[in-house]
């Protein structure tokens, strides 16, 4: 008679370590979750999604462990098997820009031992207001500038991600300019600048305006930049004297060297044009 490939002991572990893996392996349980949620904050209840008893929850010491040790943001109700918030979330801290943010868990139960791994999605929400680099958008523009001419301008960030993030942008009404907005690669938008109206250093050396970032969330968000532009002068203007014809009464025998008459001419332009 012929040995069989096992023999009958070790079938028997191995059987035995079969249907001990096939009982600690488990579905995992993902649950969403806003950011900035509060504490205690009821998130879902494991003992009813995981069809046990209560009861066994607190008998089997049920604990969730952190991959991240140093800090734990959900914990387990051992009365009512609740999963709650241990630890309020900031995303943007959590995950910067990154669109999906997720905080992993292990619920482990004792006797016998079982693990279930815990996802926690964490949702976006609008708690942060677009911001330019700078306060002031400075530009010196020459009056001669041609209409159409475009500047483009600094473009605002929202720590926040998606229809959350900056959706577009707003320019105070004025005289002179209209405002573009574009796409960039990346899915941020930018704004520029056009010179619908042509510049006139001599009614206006200065133009301040102010540029609106607006987010999509609900309720909106906005930051502001004043675009300040100095009008730099060209040579657009002539002499004028005070007088068109100047008029002289002058006797024959006037001497030589007298002055007869005193004119003046002004230009509106700087000195150097």
């Amino acid at each position: 008679m012929e040995l069989g490939l096992f023999s009958v002991p070790f079938f028997t572990y191995f059987v035995a370590l079969i249907l001990f893996a096939l009982r600690a392996l488990c579905a995992d349980l993902s649950y969403n979750i806003d950011e900035e949620t509060k504490r205690q904050y009821v998130i879902g209840n494991i003992a009813k999604d995981l069809r046990m008893d209560v009861k066994k929850i607190s008998a089997r010491k049920a604990r969730i462990d952190s991959e991240d040790s140093s800090k734990r943001y959900c914990d387990i109700n051992l009365n009512t098997g609740d999963l709650i918030v241990a630890e309020t979330i900031d995303r943007e801290e959590l995950c910067g820009s990154r669109m999906s943010c997720i905080v992993s868990n292990e619920l482990v139960l004792e006797n016998p031992l079982e693990v279930h791994r815990i996802i926690l999605q964490i949702q976006d929400i609008n708690d942060n207001a677009p911001r330019f680099p700078n306060e002031r958008i400075i530009f010196e523009i020459r009056e001669s500038a041609d209409k159409g001419k475009r500047f483009r301008l600094d473009e605002a960030h929202d720590s926040d991600i998606g229809h959350n993030a900056v959706r577009g942008y707003s320019l105070e009404k004025n005289e002179n300019f209209d405002l573009t907005v574009h796409d960039t690669a990346d899915g941020g938008k930018y704004a520029e600048l056009v010179l619908e109206k042509e510049l006139d250093r001599e009614q206006q050396k200065e133009i301040d305006m102010i540029l609106t970032a607006t987010d999509g969330g609900s309720p909106q968000r906005s930051g502001t930049a004043v675009i300040h532009i100095t009008v730099l002068d060209a040579n657009d203007n002539v002499p004028v004297f005070s007088e068109s014809v100047y008029k002289v009464t002058l006797a024959e025998n006037t001497p030589s060297g007298t002055e007869i008459i005193r004119v003046n001419a002004t230009d509106a332009d700087e000195a150097m044009s």
